[in-house]
């Protein structure tokens, strides 16, 4: 035909077809890229679809992120696989485009996540924002021309793929349990139902769907033994672990295994075995069969020296295995950034990777300094929230990469992208640092858990003290114990006395209301004669409370609301509900000024006082100053007129207010910030000068609670020649000198001294052993081991709690295993994580309470609640089911939290699993 010919044919002959024109040509290869979308909506979380044009070919790999149009609108999201084709019978919408070429998400990290979601009825995207860190364009590009080419990892068949480093063995599904010789196998992962199926992504709106979510991969010890520690003697209350199974000299590995001791292996086999009841920490002398190795011996050096299976477990660390292991370090100022360096090094020169969370940046630096001076420069990074965004993700960058494969950090840290993980260690796993504040709220430990299942790593988890979460991890046989023999620990750990102690009473009765008993006054002089001296004191600030030194009513706030506008509906009700909440008949009266008294007693118009009333008072009496026998300090003991402080009228601070029955007030509690200031509201922040107490009308206060500041301030006038070093809130301090000097801290914020500190004092026992908390005995033992643990060997410290506690008798016979074993018995015994796994529901009345009627709950699962959490009606439920139906709770709340979001109900629902604060 020629061209004349083409004149006279129907024009839509030669002109292609309208559908052909700007159609996008899918890749030649892999043209469907499964994308999880950053979409927080419950229902709608799982995999979509999008066809792959063939300009991103190249550049649209897993792991990359990418630009999709989802309802209407360009999202982020991640790519996490290629396929050749979609179960979606429509069109496929194409991607926008690859944001960059940078894998940043990889396989084991995607897995992980998805693990984590479904653990925590959280949602992928939510955990996606926790695991990778926001972009930073110019460090990418700048570290891509500067690294070495390195070959991309291997695409996964699918989000939640279990992975395995390469050259490690795999653990066969078929198996629970290796040979005698090597280490105890891994708990295989068993699903029990399917992975959410991808689902399209279409030009229109996605329609709601409640997939099916996978069970959690740690959800117990084995599949033989779904309960974890709540099998066997544990389910009838008794105890999680028996002495024989932290024997000195007990049967090695081969042995344990030869006699049933797999790793499913309930704590019925072991209790009643006729072993004597110890004191608890005594006698933990090995690791029978929890991949340590067989036949251990003691290291001649060495961090790990101390301990007789501490040579085992670098030795395992070194030849590949995967040893877990729940460390408890010792005390006598050893430290325990050495023992972790060591085996961080250890894992390195088997040639895989390490990762250790620690609570906060002070713990960052102690090991960031020790593990560049045993490492060398360059083989480690350390991940912190002080970072710039720029140095974060450059050090982000190089993990990812594999140009460094140690790390250490904060909890940010757990999903970094370590290259061949061969450890994963968290040190302080009782610290609340560790869990996390944003949804799902994942904790550290289970994350760092689940980590080393997947993929075969070994576990370490340290601490002075020791949680009932850890052991309930040995209950199960999931981990095995490391901790030094009793003739080591008595030789190190700090010679402890309890304030209140029959002989102390004898010499000085005024010992019983005084802050500072005369016991702890010659433990701080005697200490100061040789070197630093802690002070630890539970409550920062200078006065956090306040009361009326009359009645002994709480000092609460008497100004209005910051803002007034209240709604019509809200508004007679909710200044009811303040003023019944402070105690308050309806209304409130105030009138009259008042400032607090000068040293005199007398205030003064225009001249505040350094104090509230007693100002030093701890449990309604005055802080002793005053050294016992000491003429300089008045000889007696009393709080002088310095600490007493009147308060009364004042000109200066002007007028006299009144509010009327019903009138909404603050109703904050009201607290100083130094010697020379007015009491303000913690809650709106004002000065309120002009308090009286709207029970007796005095103006006087007294101080509840003493914070550091001012115990700093009231020790540093008892010991003018000393220097008074403070670490807390304001600022913490890494290290100290070995200089003769007083250190006051906070709980958590105590720093290291040089050479170990001469001696340390524990004020306010009762703030810590009196919080209503279902961990506060545990969290108690934690925070003072802690400081202990700082002190040198043999030292002096001195405890102000009754000495009959049981925290106290932890303490004083440094047996934080006992303490941890008795907890978990109890929290058996009464149906309290860890034994059980426990969600609550927090939300509005009218909301919660139609969750947890439409929520799908396993038969199992009891109800507690819901019940008000405060006065804005707020209330919360909570639901608890046995640790095999913790995949089941999770997964049905996940569920009703999607149908509550496809219905768009205004109210949300915040949903927790296995929450800290429980009460």
């Amino acid at each position: 035909m020629t061209t004349s010919d083409d004149a006279l044919l129907p024009l839509d002959a030669v002109r292609p077809a309208a559908s052909a024109k700007g159609a996008v040509v899918p890749a030649p290869e892999l043209p469907v890229a499964k994308v999880a979308v950053d979409n927080p909506l419950p229902h709608l979380d799982r995999p979509f679809d999008y066809l792959v044009p063939a300009s991103m070919h190249e550049s649209a790999q897993p792991g990359v992120r990418v630009r999709v149009r989802f309802a209407g609108k360009l999202v982020d999201g991640f790519l996490l696989e290629r396929a050749d084709e979609s179960e979606h019978a429509g069109r496929l919408t194409p991607l926008e485009r690859v944001v960059s070429p940078e894998r940043v998400l990889t396989p084991e990290v995607a897995g992980l996540a998805r693990v984590v979601a479904d653990r925590y009825a959280g949602t992928l995207a939510d955990v996606l924002r926790l695991a990778v860190p926001p972009r930073h364009a110019r460090t990418e590009t700048a570290t891509r021309a500067a690294a070495p080419s390195a070959e991309p990892p291997k695409a996964p068949s699918g989000p939640a793929e279990r992975s395995t480093p390469p050259d490690l063995p795999s653990v066969p599904a078929d198996r629970v349990r290796q040979p005698p010789t090597a280490t105890a196998a891994l708990p295989t992962e068993t699903p029990t139902s399917e992975p959410p199926r991808p689902e399209a992504a279409t030009p229109e709106t996605p329609t709601p769907e409640a997939p099916a979510f996978p069970a959690p991969a740690f959800e117990s010890a084995t599949p033989e033994d779904p309960q974890g520690a709540t099998s066997g003697a544990a389910q009838q209350g008794g105890p999680p672990l028996s002495n024989a199974s932290r024997q000195v000299g007990g049967p090695g590995l081969g042995a344990s295994l030869q006699d049933g001791g797999s790793p499913g292996g309930t704590v019925a086999a072991r209790v009643g075995e006729g072993v004597p009841q110890g004191d608890g920490a005594g006698g933990v002398g090995g690791v029978q069969d929890g991949g340590l190795g067989e036949g251990a011996v003691r290291g001649p050096g060495g961090a790990w020296g101390a301990y007789p299976m501490g040579a085992s477990f670098l030795d395992a660390l070194r030849h590949g295995r995967a040893p877990r292991a729940v460390w408890s370090a010792l005390p006598g100022a050893r430290g325990w950034a050495g023992p972790v360096a060591e085996a961080v090094r250890a894992t390195l020169d088997g040639g895989r990777g390490a990762l250790v969370v620690v609570p906060d940046g002070k713990d960052v630096a102690l090991l960031d300094a020790e593990l560049g001076r045993m490492l060398g420069a360059g083989r480690h990074v350390a991940l912190t929230a002080d970072l710039g965004p720029a140095e974060r993700y450059r050090r982000w960058l190089a993990v990812l990469r594999g140009q460094v494969r140690a790390v250490v950090g904060t909890r940010a840290a757990m999903f970094a992208p370590v290259e061949r993980l061969g450890l994963v260690a968290i040190w302080d796993d009782g610290d609340d640092l560790h869990a996390e504040r944003l949804a799902p709220y994942p904790h550290a430990r289970e994350v760092l858990g689940l980590r080393a299942h997947r993929t075969g790593a070994a576990m370490l988890i340290g601490a002075y003290a020791r949680t009932a979460e850890a052991t309930q991890l040995l209950a199960s046989r999931w981990a095995r114990p490391i901790v030094a023999d009793r003739q080591t620990i008595r030789s190190l750990a700090p010679h402890v006395r309890p304030a209140g102690e029959d002989a102390e009473l004898a010499k000085d009765q005024a010992a019983r209301a005084a802050r500072l008993p005369s016991v702890a006054w010659r433990a701080l002089r005697q200490g100061l004669e040789s070197g630093p001296v802690l002070v630890q004191v539970p409550r920062r600030g200078y006065l956090p409370a306040l009361a009326c030194r009359h009645c002994r009513a709480p000092a609460r706030c008497s100004h209005p609301p910051t803002r007034t506008g209240f709604p019509a509906s809200a508004g007679p009700a909710a200044h009811a509900g303040a003023a019944a909440y402070a105690g308050a008949p309806g209304g409130f009266v105030s009138q009259g000024q008042g400032v607090l008294g000068g040293p005199d007693g007398s205030g003064t118009a225009g001249s505040p006082a350094p104090d509230a009333g007693a100002g030093t008072a701890g449990v309604g009496e005055a802080m002793r100053l005053a050294v016992p026998g000491d003429a300089a300090y008045g000889g007696e003991a009393r709080a002088g007129a310095a600490y007493e402080g009147e308060g009364r009228a004042g000109a200066a601070y002007g007028g006299e207010g009144r509010a009327g029955a019903g009138d909404g007030l603050c109703r904050g509690p009201l607290a100083l910030r130094g010697g020379h200031a007015a009491p303000y509201c913690r809650w709106c922040g004002r000065v309120d000068a002009a308090w009286k107490c709207e029970h007796c009308g005095s103006p006087r206060l007294r101080a509840v609670v003493v914070g550091a500041r001012r115990t700093a301030e009231e020790l540093g006038r008892a010991f003018p020649s000393v220097p008074v070093r403070t670490s807390g809130r304001d600022g913490v301090l890494a290290s100290v000198p070995g200089s003769r000097a007083l250190v006051v801290a906070t709980p958590g914020a105590e720093p290291v001294a040089e050479g170990g500190y001469a001696a340390v004092v524990l004020l306010d026992g009762w703030a810590l052993l009196g919080r209503a908390d279902l961990r506060a005995g545990e969290e108690a033992v934690r925070r003072w081991m802690n400081a202990a643990a700082l002190v040198r060997p043999r030292g002096e410290l001195v405890v102000l709690a009754d000495a009959g506690l049981p925290a106290v008798q932890a303490l004083l016979r440094w047996d934080a295993v006992t303490h941890a074993e008795r907890e978990l018995a109890e929290r058996v015994e009464l149906g309290f994580p860890p034994a059980v796994r426990m969600a609550t529901l927090t939300g509005t009345a009218a909301a919660v309470r139609q969750m947890v009627a439409e929520a799908r709950l396993p038969a199992d699962a009891q109800v507690l609640g819901p019940v008000p959490i405060d006065d804005s009606g707020q209330e919360r439920a909570m639901i608890r089911v046995p640790r095999g139906s913790g995949a089941a709770l999770a997964a049905a709340l996940k569920g009703a939290s999607g149908v509550r979001a496809a219905r768009k109900t205004p109210d949300v629902v915040r949903v927790s699993v296995d929450p800290l604060d429980l009460i």
